[in-house]
């Protein structure tokens, strides 16, 4: 049987079981808490595993490997920076958002605030990030297909996005937060299982001795002792203060941005209790931080048996560096035949990543448009349960369609600039508005709105007119050349940025009201009333 046939019928057993956990959740869930929430039953562990699972994308998994394949110590800095952030989540934001909100971020910002202009950006702002996100993900779902089933025809990858969205809405209009997490902690099962299993193969292979596979990767690299040590991709010499910029502006978005990403601060919410939400991130933690190090593994692996100059020969950002890594490691030991099947294993587990983290960012958004947007901004409260869930289910499907749409009409562009832009978005606009509600006693309204918005759109600027979008042979439009930003990412500019016009929004407006942010400072501390109806 071909790696094809075989990566089709595992990915099809694994469509077969979450559709059938899918059916079964939505046999559970009956109200708003239950479709928003998971009706809040889930254990630490269990959502920590789904952190695991919403967090490690196809673009972690395949990725990460393929740039420290390509580029060597500095491709492991994306893991650092991923992993460094769930510190700031768990320190900041974990247990005072789970006290402090009900279903989304704008919970938190409305409570001691005008409710409807903050949800009203609050909205719009998760909106935009997921709907990045998502974008990313359908073109990488479309890209993987090529890479690991031999589809190479933009029709061919066009019916598998279309696939991938079509399976993305069952699982969110039917299943919710319950059907969503069981999907999530089974795709983060497969994955870690899969990574384990091909980097314990890696370290046989060289007697489970790092440093002589650190020294083959090196010289298979073709870049010598240089492949080990800072300066081959990010900050060098040609780059001059530019790349260091960038390089600085790059991990602040990174282990800022995830303390902002609406799909992980829905997350929360599932738990039952504050000390279950501190659990579930440490859980987390500890499950994304063991992964991330598996990819130093995968990734100086893949140099190594692989080499450098085949990885880009087949794939210039190196995406498919782990699948081949998995059949050169499978084919070492067990011959073809193994070779077929590390292949087709991992490329059933990319599939089940996609899926997973795609579910999470339409639940995360429908859940604000229906929550925020249409209950308490257009309704402006007057609205049932029962509606508002229905209005929940009708948009992840309106969602969906949009990201399949844009998905297809954006294959084989260069999409790397939308996962930065989803971070720099979700670091500079959420985040100071969140720190800003929770930690400030004079924060108001305008405060809120102007970080949100000045965020978002300062991100967005920056990232039009930078070298991801023209100007540079790796942008979007490779003819055309507006850009007048020279870093590719924004963050060191737009973060900053962020919290400045939430600051300027604040202090220009004489809005106050200091016993609101006694009551959430109580409340974010102890989570008394959290569960309660927001009245807004």
């Amino acid at each position: 049987m071909s790696s094809q046939a075989l990566s089709t019928i595992l990915f099809l057993a694994f469509v077969a079981l979450t559709l059938g956990i899918t059916f079964w959740a939505s046999r559970q869930t009956k109200t708003a808490a239950d479709y928003y929430a998971g009706g809040r039953s889930f254990s630490g562990a269990q959502n920590g595993l789904a952190i695991g699972g919403d967090y490690m994308s196809a673009a972690s998994f395949l990725g990460i490997a393929g740039i420290i394949a390509l580029s060597g110590y500095d491709g492991f800095l994306y893991s650092i920076g991923f992993l460094v952030a769930w510190l700031v989540a768990l320190l900041l934001v974990a247990e005072l958002m789970r006290n402090s909100g009900k279903f989304t971020m704008a919970d938190v910002l409305a409570f001691r605030m005008s409710p409807r202009p903050v949800r009203t950006a609050a909205g719009v702002s998760t909106i935009t990030v997921s709907i990045f996100y998502l974008l990313a993900q359908m073109v990488g779902a479309g890209a993987l297909v090529g890479l690991l089933l031999g589809v190479t025809s933009p029709a061919g990858k066009a019916w598998t996005i279309v696939g991938v969205g079509a399976l993305m809405i069952v699982y969110v209009v039917f299943g919710g937060m319950k059907g969503t997490t069981w999907v999530q902690i089974v795709k983060a099962v497969l994955l870690m299982g899969g990574a384990a299993l091909i980097t314990l193969l890696a370290l046989a292979h060289f007697g489970f001795n790092l440093s002589s596979l650190l020294g083959e990767a090196a010289a298979q690299s073709g870049k010598g002792g240089n492949f080990l040590i800072p300066g081959l991709k990010y900050g060098t010499e040609a780059q001059g203060l530019a790349g260091k910029l960038d390089l600085i502006s790059l991990g602040l978005a990174l282990v800022l941005g995830t303390a902002g990403l609406p799909h992980i601060l829905i997350r929360f919410y599932t738990v039952p209790t504050a000390k279950d939400a501190r659990k579930s991130v440490l859980w987390g933690i500890g499950i994304i931080g063991t992964f991330y190090l598996l990819t130093l593994v995968l990734g100086f692996g893949a140099a190594a048996l692989v080499g450098s100059k085949t990885i880009a020969a087949a794939d210039k950002a190196g995406n498919t560096a782990a699948p081949l890594l998995a059949q050169a490691i499978g084919q070492t030991f067990l011959g073809d035949v193994g070779g077929t099947i590390l292949l087709a294993l991992i490329g059933a587990v990319a599939f089940a990543t996609i899926l997973a983290v795609v579910a999470g960012l339409t639940l995360a958004s429908s859940s604000s448009f229906a929550h925020d947007l249409y209950a308490h901004v257009f309704k402006r409260g007057n609205v049932t349960e029962r509606e508002e869930v229905l209005v929940a289910r009708v948009s992840a499907f309106v969602i969906g369609a949009v990201s399949i749409g844009l998905g297809i009409l954006a294959q084989g562009q260069n999409v790397a600039f939308l996962v930065a832009l989803a971070f720099a978005v979700a670091a500079s606009g959420n985040l100071p508005a969140i720190l800003y509600s929770l930690f400030w006693k004079r924060f108001n309204t305008a405060g809120a709105v102007a970080a949100i918005y000045g965020g978002l759109v300062s991100a967005l600027v920056l990232v039009i007119f930078s070298p991801v979008v023209s100007g540079s042979e790796t942008a979007l439009f490779k003819d055309a050349d507006f850009a007048w930003f020279p870093l590719s990412n924004p963050g060191i500019i737009s973060i900053p940025l962020g919290f400045l016009c939430g600051w300027l929004g604040t202090v220009m407006s004489k809005e106050y009201n200091a016993a609101k942010y006694a009551e959430i400072e109580v409340r974010s501390l102890t989570g008394v009333g959290a569960e309660k109806a927001v009245k807004h």
